[in-house]
């Protein structure tokens, strides 16, 4: 258990906001190096992520973990950051939680459905599952996608 917590109290230093480090602006895609996600937090992915096993499909995007179901994605890594896809009066609750922000891959590229776990978040895994089965049930709500 100890393991556990100093491994989270890793993940959350690593997470805490710092200056924008996705490149300069007007970075064109190709110019952009994503830096890989710590494995701590890859194994914090794959613990909460867990529970929906059966009900949801886990593909990696851009080289990070994420998870989907009906083709639409609802959590995922990007470098040091853990996303969740959420309704707007769930993204509105979590943006007032500091450190919280909508995703941006890159300067001005923003997705604005996503949001980025702020540390506190990432450090309370039982509220994070929580948060996280929020993101499931507004992603099961949306058009299934279809294969291209």
């Amino acid at each position: 258990m100890e393991t556990r917590k100093r491994a989270l109290r890793a993940v959350v230093k690593k997470t805490a906001p710092g200056p924008e480090k996705a490149g300069p602006p007007n970075a064109s895609e190709s110019d952009t190096k994503w830096r890989k996600a710590p494995e701590e937090l890859v194994e914090l992915f794959d613990r909460i992520t867990k529970q929906f096993e059966s009900k949801a499909d886990r593909k990696k995007m851009f080289g990070f973990p994420c998870i989907f179901v009906n083709g639409n994605m609802f959590s995922g890594l990007h470098q040091e950051n853990l996303l969740l896809r959420l309704s707007e009066p769930d993204r509105e609750e979590l943006l007032k939680v500091s450190g919280a922000s909508i995703f941006s891959p890159m300067p001005g590229r923003l997705m604005k459905e996503y949001v980025v776990v702020p540390p506190s978040l990432i450090a309370d895994e039982g509220k994070l599952k929580k948060w996280i089965a929020r993101s499931y049930e507004y992603a099961f709500t949306l058009a299934p996608k279809t294969s291209r």
